[in-house]
């Protein structure tokens, strides 16, 4: 009857109908409950697994009860008879329902405050010993069928102490203990391999390095995944490894990523399961390829989708596609979006989570990145901050939190919030980025310095606090952020250390090529490195940097990188000439490449060049819609006046060595049109009176300290100089009144993506940031 009724209460709770399994349950458990009422003598006559069956059954009742959300009444049963004394199955059961109930405290009373650490030896020289017998095929001891039940036993409390060992960890973690909750989870990890739960609270919440990370994975006993056939337990263990090896930071080791990635993509034709989806876009996320992270992101939403065509930049995804899957594809969704400027699929994802899962803090997540993308920081700071409150270990909650008060220049209270977030998630390198951001932008750079090595080194594993890269970058067991090394070398740079900066820059991107990273998602890295170049002296390796920049910029705009360029793909152009976080803004990189192009010209003597790339960069800055966008076509417009000016003395020097007579009078006509075109106009007499020859460079770029040389131009009639003047005067004419159209017309610049984006000042005056990524 008994074995009747166990199976009628196990299959009504398989089929969830609990109120059933209860009443079922009770039944068993009052059938097996012979010992408390039975005398003295004829307890000493019950066999030992009667006794045994009764708590196994209370176990069971208690645990149905715990599956309806009754955690009271499964407490009240197992207090009965003292078995959470006796049992493991049922003290680990107690302390899972005070934890529901939110009562830390007495789960640890249950618990206790100390791991089994003895287990993990003990449990691997077991697990030896059992191979061994198995694959001599004879047992090491004639204990028969009842012996081999007490072996599972055996197996199945060692379960139970790592459970207890999870447990452990998450009342540690509620109560701020990361140290002893991160030592908790890895105890459980290396008593069974096969306690997931903990193997994903280490890396969900950042508690290890990404090199502590992949020796902890190396430290496994993955070996002790049991099968009856050994052929297959083999197999299960390496399959279970590259299961974990998913799982890890995508800064850790790509090479190792990459071919677990791939084996359970093709071998065991997992290409299309959400986990491996989600394992590829983060590590496209990392290497700044976000169009293609939003595919694979969108596809996973749209899994039930498999024979209809969706469009990643349109918002025509069902609005039930968005609900319903794993808390942690939200996180990378919204990243995505945000980075690609699609704003109008951020607000439809938003009002979809709002309507059907208000309770999420994804949903507050996702409202809180949709404001920060239309420039609403007010509201996108409240909805991170109720995000925080429902989730407090959601680590892009408290990364976006903190960039907002960045986003509007607060550099105390965002370094107060990236600190928090540095307590948080010890293992995570960004918390530790953006603090040193923003001692750079606050000009303190022993503290930006001290900050980016310990990303550096956090990120990397590498000891010590200089950057480098072996010769052989393909032989780096470690990944690492470019980023990082591209921010010590502003830090290098602002510091006058110009050769160590320009060898930082270089290593960035080394190391983002290495990583095959998006050339176009490092455009500021390049561009740093040609003001190195340029300031060190080095004017053609200046200049070819610069070309590269607009080469691949030009490219870039076309892939969709609207962020970097200040294109207009997938957003409006308000979103797509976002600006970085931080309080630096974004002027127009592409204005301020040209800028840069037309000074170096300018430096080599190659005057009509200049004036042509500077007349350029005055087009795009005065076109970008007002803002400190526009306003940086004033270094351009001067610059382009005093290229002007030079031009202008080299027409003029030209006709009075050819010696005709007969020319002079239209050579003196020619110049004074020159003079008053090309100064008098364009810049005021008593304006350049002011500003002595030799130091327009250091005015707008605090740089440059060598002065430009006059060359003689290449001009040979009066009358094209006339021509080439006038068509000048008036592109400068209508690119200035374009200028001051936008200055009357400015705006607030808008920000850019939420966990990952600061840049330094852009234009002349010094090397820009990198763009970066954001840590869950």
């Amino acid at each position: 009857m008994e074995k009747y009724l166990r199976s009628w209460r196990q299959d009504a709770l398989n089929r969830g109908q609990h109120e059933s399994a209860i009443y079922i349950g009770d039944k068993v458990l009052a059938l097996t409950s012979k010992f408390p009422d039975a005398s003295e003598s004829e307890a000493s006559t019950l066999r030992i697994d009667e006794f045994e069956d009764n708590d196994s059954d209370a176990f069971w009742l208690a645990q149905v009860h715990f599956s309806n959300n009754n955690f009271t009444r499964a407490l009240a049963l197992l207090s009965r008879k003292d078995l959470i004394a006796r049992s493991t199955a049922c003290r680990y059961l107690a302390a899972h329902c005070y934890i529901k109930q939110n009562n830390f405290d007495q789960a640890l009373t249950i618990l206790g405050e100390h791991n089994p650490t003895d287990l993990i030896r003990n449990n691997k020289s077991r697990r030896k010993v059992q191979h061994v017998t198995l694959r001599n095929g004879k047992h090491p001891t004639s204990r028969g069928e009842r012996g081999d039940d007490r072996e599972r036993e055996d197996s199945n409390n060692v379960r139970f102490e790592a459970a207890m060992c999870y447990l452990r960890g998450l009342c540690f973690a509620k109560q701020n203990a990361f140290d002893r909750a991160r030592d908790c989870y890895k105890d459980a990890v290396r008593i069974d391999v096969q306690c997931f739960e903990a193997f994903d609270q280490l890396m969900k919440n950042s508690l290890m390095s990404p090199a502590e990370e992949l020796e902890f994975l190396e430290s496994l006993d993955f070996d002790s995944v049991s099968s009856p056939d050994q052929a297959v337990a083999q197999e299960a263990a390496e399959f279970t490894k590259m299961l974990y090896t998913t799982r890890l930071s995508k800064y850790a080791a790509p090479n190792i990523l990459s071919d677990a990635t791939e084996t359970l993509s093709t071998h065991y034709n997992l290409a299309d399961n959400p986990d491996i989806l989600l394992a590829r876009a983060e590590a496209l996320f990392t290497q700044c390829r976000f169009v293609e992270a939003l595919e694979l992101t969108t596809s996973i939403l749209c899994a039930s989708q498999s024979n209809e065509e969706t469009n990643i930049n349109s918002p025509s995804i069902p609005a039930h596609r968005h609900i319903g899957h794993s808390p942690g594809v939200y996180p990378l969704h919204l990243a995505c979006l945000y980075e690609t400027g699609a704003t109008n699929a951020l607000f439809l994802l938003s009002h979809t989570l709002a309507d059907h899962a208000p309770e999420e803090p994804y949903t507050y997540l996702a409202i809180g990145v949709y404001y920060l993308a239309v420039s609403k920081i007010a509201e996108a700071r409240r909805y991170f901050s109720k995000a925080s409150i429902l989730d407090p270990h959601s680590a892009p909650a408290w990364i976006g939190f903190a960039h907002t008060f960045a986003a509007e220049g607060e550099h105390d209270q965002a370094i107060a919030a990236y600190s928090t977030a540095a307590r948080l998630f010890q293992g995570s390198h960004l918390p530790q980025l953006f603090l040193g951001m923003q001692h750079l932008a606050l000009n303190n750079m022993t503290l930006a310095l001290e900050y980016l090595n310990a990303a550096y080194s956090m990120s990397t594993g590498a000891p010590g606090s200089t950057p480098s890269l072996p010769s052989n970058e393909s032989s780096n067991p470690l990944g690492g952020d470019p980023l990082v090394v591209n921010e010590l070398g502003v830090v290098h740079y602002h510091q006058n250390n110009l050769p160590m900066a320009a060898k930082l820059f270089q290593q960035t991107l080394k190391l983002a090529h290495t990583l095959n990273c998006e050339p176009a998602a490092w455009i500021a890295t390049r561009a740093n490195l040609g003001h190195a170049l340029r300031r060190m002296g080095h004017l053609d390796e200046a200049l070819a940097q610069f070309d590269e920049c607009v080469r691949v910029g030009a490219r870039g705009k076309g892939m969709g990188y609207s962020p970097f360029l200040g294109g207009g793909a997938g957003g409006s152009a308000a979103v797509a000439t976002a600006s970085g976080v931080g309080g630096y803004e974004d002027r127009g990189l592409v204005g301020s490449l040209h800028t840069s192009r037309g000074l170096i010209l300018m430096q080599l003597g190659r005057i009509s060049e200049a004036v042509t790339v500077l007349h350029e960069a005055v087009r795009v800055l005065g076109a970008s819609g007002g803002g400190d966008a526009a306003g940086g076509a004033g270094a351009a417009g001067t610059l382009l006046s005093r290229a002007l000016d030079m031009w202008a003395d080299e027409g003029s020097e030209k006709p009075r060595k050819t010696g005709e007579s007969g020319s002079r009078s239209n050579n003196r006509g020619a110049n004074r049109t020159r003079e008053t075109m090309g100064k008098d106009r364009v810049m005021p007499e008593d304006s350049r009176r002011r500003m002595p020859p030799g130091t327009y460079t250091e005015e707008w770029t605090d740089e440059v300290t060598h002065a430009v040389t006059p060359v003689a131009g290449s001009g040979d009639a009066h009358t094209v100089e006339m021509e080439l003047d006038e068509e000048a005067d008036g592109m400068l004419r209508r690119a200035m009144d374009r200028v001051r159209g936008g200055r009357s017309r400015r705006a607030a610049a808008p920000v850019t993506p939420g966990s990952s984006s600061i840049e330094t000042p852009a234009g002349n005056r010094g090397p820009r940031s990198g763009r970066g990524h954001p840590r869950k």
